[in-house]
């Protein structure tokens, strides 16, 4: 152990935040697929062995071999920061491998582009209109009013599903919960709520509309007594059972499905578009400043029909 190797030093690394829950478990496992996929030949060398020159090789070369975005060279940056880091606290290197990252020479061309159409992206006007007539006038189960829920306050699926009775006002609901998905020791998919969101911005107070004030006292109705408010069989309904119902009706109505996570984006767009003020937009979505909303969350709804009425109405062209 005087010389572990680079996975070896990993492996204590992550163990040590995860037994000082500085991570979830859940960000355990998405570290170790992102060492796996990355670092798992490299991972193999002897610490003391590794010179500032092959990691900056190593980083390099990786980025083009899994043709990685800047956000997955990010999330790898991450483990490498860590890994280094606790080597040379334990005196196994004398580099600084802050310095080394930062010296090197990355183009922006070197990361693949993970560009997607704002269609791709969001529901349109047409779309998210179809989606609420046809939820209002099938069957109003406690999943398809989550789905109501969702468009009318933009929460995150996993705070979606992990809202409890004590969470609504008269006219607003506090967001200060998740829920989290991991694998065990046994690869058994687990499904937990989490005390605290996403982000520290996430603990929020979300305004209800009093137009969609009726979803919320029909989803009392149907369950008044259960701890949390999304429940069947006495069991919290998980959030792939509001995502596999999202796609069952995307396809019965023959538009392009979308995750859940689109009506949060489609919700985010909607109040960019009213001119409601970036105080209370970044409030209602969770966000720290307006820029996150603006630049993930803000895309164009518009259909085609729609662009043509607006550029035919355009005086000078």
């Amino acid at each position: 152990m005087e010389n572990p190797t680079v996975k070896d030093v990993y492996e204590q690394w992550i163990t040590g935040k995860l037994s000082r829950e500085e991570i979830s478990v859940a960000t355990k496992n998405r570290y170790d697929r992102k060492f796996s996929e990355c670092m798992e030949v490299f991972g193999r060398r002897k610490i003391k062995s590794v010179s500032e020159y092959e990691i900056e090789d190593f980083i390099l070369n990786i980025i083009h071999e899994k043709n990685l975005t800047a956000k997955g060279y990010s999330n790898l940056r991450t483990l490498i920061y860590g890994i280094f880091k606790l080597a040379k606290k334990k005196k196994y290197i004398d580099f600084s491998i802050t310095e080394v990252i930062s010296d090197m020479e990355i183009s922006r061309k070197a990361f693949r582009r993970n560009q997607q159409p704002d269609e791709a992206l969001v529901f349109s006007e047409e779309e998210t209109d179809q989606i609420i007539q046809y939820i209002i006038s099938s069957q109003l189960d406690l999943i398809n009013l989550g789905l109501l829920l969702a468009f009318k306050t933009g929460v995150r699926p996993g705070e979606l599903a992990a809202l409890k009775k004590e969470d609504f006002l008269d006219r607003s609901v506090d967001v200060h919960r998740t829920e989290i998905h991991y694998q065990n020791e046994d690869g058994e998919n687990v499904y937990e709520v989490r005390d605290f969101p996403k982000t520290e911005a996430g603990i929020r107070t979300v305004l209800i509309p009093k137009q969609a004030l009726w979803i919320v006292k029909e989803i009392k109705r149907q369950n008044p007594f259960g701890e949390y408010v999304f429940m069947k069989n006495g069991k919290r309904i998980r959030t792939y059972s509001f995502t596999w119902r999202l796609k069952s009706i995307c396809q019965k109505l023959d538009i392009p499905v979308r995750s859940l996570n689109k009506i949060r984006k489609t919700y985010g767009t909607i109040l960019l578009d009213s001119g409601a003020e970036e105080s209370f937009i970044i409030s209602q979505m969770g966000h720290t400043d307006i820029k996150t909303t603006k630049n993930y969350y803000y895309k164009d709804r518009k259909s085609m029909r729609q662009k043509i009425e607006a550029i035919d109405q355009v005086a000078g062209l």
